[in-house]
């Protein structure tokens, strides 16, 4: 093969979340699998593909580097890189697709690729809650994925979500964190039950809860947060008796005693701290406070906030376990509260 050809082969896509040298490592490995690279084939110059992909050099190499520590590659001074080892058996190639970063989609993320090790190379993408673009990643990608996993969030879905959906080979999607009305086909999933969730965890904070008698939930019109936790929030208060108000706006409601607050976004959470420090009023006795999504630093702040959140880590590695088994089961997880001096 001749040094250049393999430009056609190697792809580096700009929007994607994924390091630009570990899309290069992929696309060689690909390469390699497909038979389009050979033993002893040399590879383009690090200085090439500087010039050919517009990275730095230092990217270039630290693409190389990755496949000579796993054997792929080797190197000869003045030589440059050349395929050392031709066996590759990247079965898994995976498009993952997240709809923002955060403390705990971090934790996803992190579970999910130690689960799968090196038995898969990860396409990593982040839409931001925008479903236009969402829909431009599904639709314009055109690489040959075994699978793709996806957590569907959005704050302006202006169409119908499953119709892009459906457009993905069954057997190759796992939907992560929640379930899609009109998603048809034997397809995997792990996934929150956003309204039994908040319901159940409310219940269980039944005792902190009869100290108060109104509870509130901010739920601003921007959220990608899904219905369905109001379905839950009305539920509980409306049986258990509460008085209770959805606050779109955090900025215009005065903080009062006896209230509890449920915040979902950590925008707010910060907001609503701030407001309280300004009163005389103590969290856990005047008025309560419940946060979405268990993170480190809630264990500290106010000497502890009350969370209401799923089990990241085991989202990540169920995720993951349902690609390695081929299973299109939908697994459901586990809803957790967390008492603490906030309420």
């Amino acid at each position: 093969m001749k040094q250049h050809d393999i430009f056609k082969y190697l792809l580096i896509d700009y929007f994607s979340s994924t390091p630009k040298y570990l899309q290069l490592a992929n696309c060689i490995t690909k390469a390699i699998g497909e038979g389009i690279l050979k033993e002893n084939d040399v590879l383009p110059s690090i200085n090439e593909l500087s010039f050919e992909f517009d990275i730095s050099r230092d990217t270039a190499e630290k693409g190389y580097k990755h496949l000579k520590k796993n054997g792929t590659l080797s190197s000869v001074p003045g030589k440059g890189y050349f395929v050392k080892n031709a066996e590759v058996n990247q079965r898994l190639k995976i498009f993952l697709l997240f709809n923002k970063l955060s403390a705990h989609k971090k934790i996803i993320y992190d579970a999910f690729v130690a689960s799968l090790g090196d038995l898969a190379a990860i396409d990593f993408y982040i839409y931001n809650n925008d479903f236009l673009f969402f829909k431009k990643l599904i639709t314009s990608q055109k690489n040959d994925y075994t699978h793709y996993v996806i957590i569907p969030h959005f704050t302006d879905a202006s169409e119908n979500v499953s119709e892009i959906i459906n457009t993905i080979p069954k057997d190759k999607l796992i939907l992560m964190d929640k379930l899609v009305p009109g998603v048809t086909g034997q397809y995997a999933a792990v996934y929150e039950n956003f309204e039994k969730d908040i319901y159940g965890a409310l219940v269980q904070a039944n005792g902190q809860l009869s100290k108060y008698n109104t509870i509130k939930i901010i739920f601003p019109n921007y959220t990608y947060h899904p219905k369905e936790i109001l379905e839950g929030f009305y539920r509980y208060c409306q049986e258990y008796a509460f008085n209770y108000k959805v606050v779109q706006n955090l900025h215009k409601e005065p903080i009062k005693e006896g209230e509890v607050y449920i915040n979902l976004m950590e925008n707010d959470l910060v907001f609503l701290i701030e407001k309280i420090l300004t009163t005389k009023m103590k969290p856990g006795k005047h008025v309560g406070v419940i946060s979405y999504n268990e993170t480190p630093l809630k264990k500290l702040i106010l000497n502890g906030i009350t969370t209401i959140s799923t089990d990241f880590q085991m989202m990540g590695e169920k995720a993951a376990k349902l690609i390695l088994e081929r299973s299109n089961e939908h697994v459901e997880i586990p809803f957790y509260l967390r008492l603490r001096a906030s309420l």
